[in-house]
C-alpha cells in the first residue's frame, strides 16, 4: 500500500499536538496527528475520502481514506458549546470528497471571541493501523500544503483476536441506546461470569461491568457493536449479554417499515461517532492563558456582567484563585508499590467522602454521593492499574484514566453526563493530593471580606471555603445549574458564573461590589457607587434579620390581602427547612426525586412512606404534590419512551402518566393514602387541554374507589404551556386551582430551550409576553373563583413578586430559604400599587425594560 499524503485543511500555523491546551488531544488520547492555528475561515479536505460523520454542532468532522485511515478534524476547543453557531457544513455524512474540497465554513471572528481557543487538531484516530512517518510543524502552512505522511503498519502490529477471546457483533435495538438502566442490567449479568467482556463501537470500548464506561461509549439505537469476551466461560458470557441486549430489556424499538431506516442522527446503520471531546476543558490556568487568542478588556464603566447563580449583594476586595495543574511524573517506582499507593489513596478519599456525607444535608449529600459512586467505578481503577503495570506512576495512571473517561462523557453531548465529567476532575485532584500526602481539604484561605475570582471552582473547593472570609464569588466559566451554583445558593453566598475571561484582568485586592441579583460585578467602584452599595448591603442585612424574626407571621399585603407563602420541596430535609423559615405549606413537591436514577418505578408503599414523611414534617400545612414530571430533559431509565427529535415538545409531564396508566394509578393511590386526609392536594404537570385533565380526574376517581377513599381531594393543574394559559377559563371550570410553572411557560412562550446555553441570557420570565400569559391565567381562574399561584422561578425573584401579585397571583411558592424575605416583601405592598406596576410592566417592550422598571418600583 502506498503512503497516504495529508495536506493542510486550513491556512495557519502548524504545531505539534503538545501545543494544544487540552490533554485529550495533547496526550494523544484520541489518536496522533498535528494541529493548525487557523488564519482562514474554511476547513478543506486533506485527501480524497468519504465523510464518516459531521458532528451535530458542525464543529468537527471525521473522514475515511480509501486505504482505511480515519481522520478527525476538530475546529477549536470547547466549540461544541456554541451549538452550531458560526459553523456552516458544506458536506453531509456519507458524501465522497476530493482533496481541497470545502468541508466546513466557520466564522473565525466569532470563534476568537467565544471559544477557548481556535487551534484545530488534525488526528489519525486509528493509529494502530497507520504510522505517521512525516509531519510538518512549526511553520506557516497554506491550504493544500503537505502536513503529514502516513504508512500502513505491518500486519504483525495490527491487533488480532487470539487465544480464548471470542467476538459477537449485534445491532442495538434499544430506543434510548445503552444508558444508565440497561448499562446496570448488563453489568449485573456480566458479574455472574469469570470472563472479561467489553463492548466495542467504532474506536470506543468499555468494560461491561462499568456503568460509566458503557454510557461513555454513546451507543444509540441501530448502532452495530461488537462484544469481545476473554476467559474460561467467554462463550456463555457472550451469549448471555448479547441475548440480553437483543431482548431490548423492555425498551425495544418497534420494527421499522420496509422502506425506512433507523434515524441516522446520533447513530444508526452507517453512522459513526467522531469521538470529539471539545466540550471538556480541564487545562490549567497557564495553558488557558497561553491558548487565549483574544484580548478580554474590562468595560470602561467597570460593570462586568455575568449569570446569577445565587442572588445577593457583597462588598469586598478581589481574591484570586486559579486551579493550578498538579504536576505528576510518568515513570513509576515499580508496579507493586505504585498500585499499593493508588489503592491506599482511593481508600482515603472514599473514607473522606463517607465521613463528610454522614453530616451533610440536601444538595451537599447528593453531590458527595455522586462522587463516591464515580470513585467506585471499575473502569477508572482497571485503567489505572493497567497503566501502572506498564510502568506508569500511580498519579499519572489515575489522571489518564480520569481524563479519558471524562472526555468520553463530555463527547456524548448529554448535559447530565457532562456534569459528572466535571465532578471527575474534582476526584482526580483529591486522589492526586492523597498520593502526594497532602491534606485532602483544599482550604482556600483569604482575608476577611474577599470576593473570590476564579477561572472555575470545583465542588470540593466550595465546600472548603471559609465563609467567614469569603463573602461571594465569581467564576469565568460554569453555568447556573452546575453543582457549584447549587452549592452557592445552598450556602447563601452571592455568586455569578459565566462572567468570561475579562475576570482574569482584575488584580488581587481590587475593591469590588458584587450585585449578584442584578448579574453585575462592579470593579474599582467610585466613592458614590461604594456608598450606594453599602447602603443597599446594610438594608439587605437588616431586611434578612427582620424577615427571619417575623417569618412565623401570616403572609398579607400592607392593606390586608392574603397571599399564601409556600415553598417548593424535593425531600423531607427541604420540608424541615421550609417550616423553619416560616413557609405556610408546600406549593410544589417534586415527586420525580423518587423515580429517577433507579432501575424500576417505586412501589405504592415506597411512595406513600416518602410523601407521609414530608407531610408529617409540614405538621398539617398544605402539601401540593405534583404528579410525576419526567420525559424531555428528565428521562427515567426504565420507561420506554421512544427517541424524539424535540423531547421538550414530546412525551413529557402528564403525557407520560397517561401513556403509562399503571404508573399514574400507583402514584394516585400513594397520595390518597397520606394522613390526615385532605392535607395533600394533587397537581397535574404540562396540561394542554381539558381532555387531559378529565382523563386524570377519571383515574383519580378510580383510584379512590379502589382504595375506599371517600374524602374530597383537590385536583389542580400547572400552567406551563401557552395553550393552557390562553384557555385557563376553560380549564378552571373543572380544575380546583391553577399554579404557573414560569420556567417552562417562559421556554415555550419564547421558543427558547431552557437547556441551551446559547439563549440562556435571554430566557427571562419577566418578558412582557410571559407576563401577559400569567395575567390571562389569573383572569381565567377568577371567572370560576379558582385561585392562581406561581411555583416557578419567578416566585423566588423579589423583583417579580409585586408584578405577580398585581397580575392576580395569590400564592407564591419559592425556595425554602427565601420564604422569610418573600413574606417581608409582601407586607410592604398594596394591591393598587401592584396592579398599576403590573400594568406598566406588561406594556414594556422587553424583559430588560421590565427589570429596569421593577428596580425603580417603590411600594
Amino acid at each position: 500500500m502506498k503512503p497516504i499524503v495529508l495536506t493542510s485543511p486550513l491556512q495557519g500555523w502548524a504545531s505539534p499536538l503538545e501545543a494544544v491546551p487540552d490533554p485529550v488531544f495533547a496526550e494523544r488520547m484520541m489518536g496522533d496527528g498535528i494541529a493548525v492555528d487557523p488564519t482562514g475561515d474554511c476547513l478543506h479536505a486533506p485527501c480524497d475520502a468519504v465523510v464518516l460523520s459531521v458532528h451535530a454542532s458542525s464543529h468537527a468532522i471525521t473522514l475515511r481514506t480509501p486505504e482505511g485511515a480515519e481522520i478527525l478534524m476538530h475546529i477549536g476547543l470547547d466549540t461544541v458549546a456554541l451549538g452550531g453557531r458560526g459553523f456552516t457544513p458544506c458536506v453531509t455524512e456519507g458524501a465522497t470528497v476530493q482533496r481541497l474540497d470545502p468541508l466546513i465554513r466557520f466564522d473565525l471572528d466569532l470563534l476568537v471571541c467565544e471559544a477557548r481557543a481556535v487551534i484545530t487538531p488534525v488526528i489519525v484516530t486509528n493509529p494502530e493501523r497507520f504510522t505517521i512517518v512525516g509531519r510538518e510543524t512549526g511553520k506557516l502552512v497554506g491550504v493544500g500544503e503537505v502536513i503529514m505522511t502516513l504508512e500502513p503498519r505491518d500486519a504483525a502490529d495490527v491487533a488480532v483476536v487470539e487465544g480464548d477471546t471470542i467476538c459477537r457483533t449485534i445491532v442495538v435495538p434499544l430506543v434510548h441506546g445503552i444508558h444508565a438502566r440497561p448499562a446496570a442490567r448488563i453489568g449485573e449479568i456480566a458479574r455472574k461470569f469469570v470472563s472479561d467482556v467489553k463492548i466495542i463501537k467504532d474506536e470506543r470500548e468499555g468494560n461491561v461491568r462499568s456503568l460509566v464506561a458503557l454510557m461513555a461509549i454513546g451507543v444509540k439505537l441501530g448502532d452495530e457493536i461488537t462484544l469481545a469476551a476473554t476467559g474460561p466461560d467467554a462463550a456463555d458470557a457472550l451469549a448471555a449479554i448479547g441475548d440480553l441486549i437483543l431482548s431490548g430489556m423492555g425498551e425495544k424499538a418497534p420494527a421499522p417499515a420496509a422502506t425506512s431506516e433507523f434515524p441516522r442522527e446520533g447513530g444508526g446503520p452507517g453512522a459513526k461517532n467522531d469521538g470529539a471531546a471539545g466540550s471538556w476543558a480541564p487545562a490549567s490556568a497557564g495553558e488557558q492563558a497561553a491558548a487565549q487568542t483574544r484580548v478580554a478588556t474590562l468595560p470602561a464603566d467597570g460593570r462586568l456582567p455575568g449569570v446569577t447563580a445565587s442572588p445577593g449583594i457583597a462588598i469586598g476586595q478581589a481574591g484570586l484563585f486559579r486551579l493550578a495543574e498538579i504536576t505528576v511524573t510518568r515513570e513509576g517506582a515499580g508496579a507493586t508499590a505504585e498500585r499499593a499507593a493508588l489503592d491506599a489513596a482511593l481508600g482515603l478519599v472514599a473514607a473522606r467522602l463517607s465521613n463528610k456525607s454522614a453530616t451533610a444535608t440536601g444538595a451537599e449529600r447528593a453531590i458527595l454521593s455522586a462522587h463516591a459512586a464515580l470513585l467506585d467505578d471499575p473502569t477508572l481503577t482497571d485503567a489505572a492499574h493497567a497503566a501502572i503495570a506498564q510502568g506508569d506512576s500511580a498519579a499519572y495512571a489515575w489522571r489518564a484514566a480520569i481524563r479519558t473517561q471524562a472526555a468520553a462523557l463530555h463527547a456524548t453531548g448529554d448535559s447530565r453526563l457532562a456534569e459528572r465529567a466535571d465532578d471527575m476532575l474534582d476526584l482526580e485532584r483529591q486522589v492526586l493530593r492523597a498520593l502526594a500526602g497532602e491534606d485532602l481539604d483544599e482550604r482556600l484561605s483569604f482575608p476577611p471580606g474577599t470576593i473570590l475570582l476564579a477561572d472555575d471552582l470545583l465542588p470540593s473547593h466550595l465546600l472548603g471555603l471559609d465563609t467567614a472570609s469569603i463573602v461571594g464569588f465569581c467564576v469565568e466559566r460554569g453555568g447556573p445549574t452546575s453543582h457549584v451554583a447549587i452549592l452557592a445558593a445552598t450556602m447563601g453566598l452571592p455568586a455569578l458564573v459565566a462572567v468570561g475571561p475579562a475576570l482574569a484582568e482584575i488584580a488581587a485586592g481590587t475593591p469590588l461590589i458584587l450585585d449578584a441579583g442584578a448579574g453585575l460585578l462592579h470593579v474599582a467602584p467610585d466613592a458614590e457607587t461604594q456608598a450606594t452599595a453599602q447602603t443597599a448591603f446594610d438594608a439587605q442585612t437588616e431586611r434578612r434579620r427582620a424577615a427571619l424574626a417575623n417569618a412565623a407571621q401570616e403572609c398579607r399585603t400592607q392593606d390586608g390581602v392574603r397571599i399564601e407563602a409556600f415553598a417548593n420541596l424535593g425531600s423531607a430535609d427541604d420540608a424541615e427547612a421550609a417550616v423553619r423559615n416560616g413557609a405556610e405549606g408546600c406549593g410544589l413537591l417534586r415527586t420525580e426525586f423518587l423515580f429517577l436514577e433507579r432501575d424500576s418505578a417505586p412501589s405504592v408503599e415506597e411512595q406513600t412512606a416518602d410523601y407521609q414523611r414530608i407531610a408529617d414534617t409540614l405538621d398539617g400545612r398544605p402539601l401540593i404534590v405534583r404528579l410525576l414530571d419526567i420525559g424531555g430533559d428528565k428521562p427515567a431509565p426504565y420507561l420506554p419512551i421512544a427517541a424524539e427529535e424535540n423531547p421538550a415538545l414530546g412525551l413529557r409531564g402528564i403525557r407520560v402518566g397517561l401513556a403509562h396508566p399503571e404508573m399514574l394509578d400507583a402514584q394516585l393511590r400513594a397520595i390518597l393514602a397520606v394522613r390526615p386526609a385532605g392535607q395533600c392536594r394533587i397537581m397535574v404537570p404540562m396540561i394542554a387541554s381539558l381532555a387531559e385533565l378529565r382523563a386524570v380526574r377519571a383515574a383519580l376517581d378510580a383510584a379512590a374507589a379502589a382504595t375506599g377513599h371517600t374524602d374530597p381531594i383537590a385536583l389542580g393543574i400547572m400552567i406551563e404551556t401557552p395553550a393552557a394559559a390562553v384557555t385557563a377559563d376553560l380549564l378552571a371550570s373543572e380544575a380546583d386551582f391553577l399554579s404557573i410553572g414560569t420556567n417552562d411557560l417562559t421556554q415555550y412562550a419564547l421558543a427558547m430551550d431552557r437547556g441551551n446555553p446559547a439563549v440562556a441570557s435571554d430566557l427571562d420570565g419577566l418578558h412582557p409576553a410571559v407576563l401577559r400569559l400569567i395575567a390571562r391565567t389569573c383572569e381565567g381562574g377568577a371567572v370560576h373563583g379558582k385561585w392562581t399561584g406561581v411555583c416557578g422561578g419567578l416566585a423566588s425573584d423579589p423583583l417579580a413578586v409585586p408584578i405577580l401579585i398585581g397580575l392576580g397571583v395569590t400564592e407564591l411558592s419559592s425556595a425554602p430559604a427565601l420564604v422569610p424575605e418573600i413574606k417581608a416583601l409582601v407586607a410592604t405592598l398594596t394591591i393598587d400599587a401592584c396592579r398599576a406596576h403590573a400594568a406598566a410592566a406588561m406594556n414594556c417592550i422587553s424583559a430588560a425594560d421590565v427589570r429596569t422598571l421593577a428596580r425603580e418600583f417603590r411600594p
